[in-house]
């Protein structure tokens, strides 16, 4: 057996800062090799990617997550005690209570609950000389997420928790003020959603019989006790924080069909097969989440190299979905590529791989899709605007990734028959 190839350097977080996204895919093509050890954070680290790099990461028995994500990534984006960290038993339980809320019925409704809330966003935005798709979209989603949760939320409360999710969502990779406004957020959303755990409990806040919010407060743990009020709120961010991430998705999709009009086209004409594939693209072309964490449970050796006990290991989701092997001319957007491009549990990876029950992969893609294709029905079909000269470019060392501008638009009519 070989040691794993290794970086020159002693520790590589200032290179994971300033290339992001890009970072393990340059090391891998560097070393023509589909991993290699560095340290991060000080921490030993094996970083992998590629299709077989999914698949055995995904192995349960070689792998697990409890203690895979750093603190700062626990404090701001994922909490602690969430299914995100649970291994075996404990993961399969909690893991059984999301996918319990991903039935076609509920799928389509956050579709329906989508499109009403952005109806009703265009009918302002027809009134303003400039709208910011990314904060007006964020809104959107946050109403639809927490109308679907059953998570009360009134008027005045729309802005400032959306901010919350937000914050969440961009602190992980942060540094200075940025970070510490992600936690400060987290902390303050899972004391308020707390309560609402609590007073569902004792019925002194009516709620539906299957959404989210009641699910999480009369979830039952594999001991058959309820979830602490806390971790139950975390769990409900779980739900709501990753529906408003969709929103950088919806704006990348704006950005490929600003950037490829051709597309644009063929979505106006109502065909299905284009927009799945073209949402399709969208997860695959644009980056979204960078990396995925475990550690090693019992050392084993795969392709040749021995994988240590406890060694910390990150799989590349974004160099994965631009792997020339799996994909003919990965960096053009080509949504066409699906029409003929089976897709498996390991090489179209934007929110994890493998499977839904079994494994840590993200039990809200189905959501994703639906409201990503909402989205761009409305965008090509509902209405009419204008993409002002604006800087669209994004940095692959900001993560998560977002154009500069966050993509304005203007002159927002409705289509004729969508008023």
């Amino acid at each position: 057996m070989s040691n794993i190839p290794s970086t020159r350097w002693p520790d590589s977080t200032l290179a994971l800062l300033t290339e992001g996204y890009e970072f393990i895919s340059k090391r891998c093509q560097r070393y023509n090799t589909d991993m290699f050890k560095t340290r991060l954070l000080l921490q030993k680290v094996v970083c992998m990617r590629g299709e077989e790099a999914a698949k055995i990461f995904y192995d349960n028995q070689h792998f697990k997550r409890h203690g895979a994500m750093p603190q700062r990534v626990q404090k701001t984006l994922l909490g602690q005690g969430g299914v995100q960290g649970l291994d075996g038993e404990a993961h399969r339980c909690r893991k059984d209570m999301f996918m319990s809320l991903m039935s076609p019925a509920r799928i389509d409704l956050i579709g329906q609950l989508t499109a009403k809330h952005w109806r009703e966003a265009q009918k302002s935005w027809q009134t303003q000389e400039k709208v910011n798709l990314f904060v007006e979209v964020n809104l959107i989603l946050c109403r639809a997420a927490c109308e679907w949760a059953d998570v009360p939320l009134v008027e005045a409360q729309v802005k400032p928790f959306t901010e919350e999710l937000v914050a969440m969502i961009e602190a992980p990779a942060a540094l200075g003020l940025r970070h510490w406004q992600g936690r400060k957020a987290r902390d303050h959303a899972e004391e308020r959603l707390a309560r609402l755990i609590e007073d569902i409990r004792s019925n002194a806040q009516p709620t539906g019989e299957q959404t989210a919010a009641r699910t999480m407060a009369f979830h039952k743990d594999v001991n058959g006790n309820l979830l602490e009020p806390r971790i139950a709120a975390v769990e409900l961010l779980n739900i709501l924080r990753p529906i408003v991430a969709i929103g950088r998705f919806i704006v990348f999709s704006a950005l490929a069909l600003h950037e490829h009009p051709p597309y644009r086209q063929k979505l106006q004409t109502g065909d299905e097969q284009m927009l799945t594939h073209f949402v399709q693209e969208v997860r695959r072309y644009y980056p979204f989440f960078p990396t995925v964490a475990g550690i090693v449970k019992q050392a084993f050796s795969w392709q040749g190299y021995k994988f240590p006990k406890g060694r910390w290991v990150l799989l590349d989701l974004y160099g994965t979905n631009r792997d020339p092997r799996l994909w003919e001319r990965p960096n053009e957007f080509r949504p066409e590529r699906f029409e003929s491009r089976d897709i498996n549990s390991f090489n179209l990876i934007p929110q994890g791989g493998g499977d839904y029950h079994q494994h840590h992969r993200c039990a809200g893609e189905w959501v994703t899709l639906e409201v990503m294709k909402v989205a761009l029905h409305a965008l090509t079909q509902e209405m009419e605007y204008t993409v002002p000269p604006q800087d669209l470019s994004f940095s692959l060392s900001h993560m998560p990734a977002i154009p500069k501008s966050r993509f304005i638009i203007s002159d927002v009519q409705a289509k004729p028959g969508n008023l």
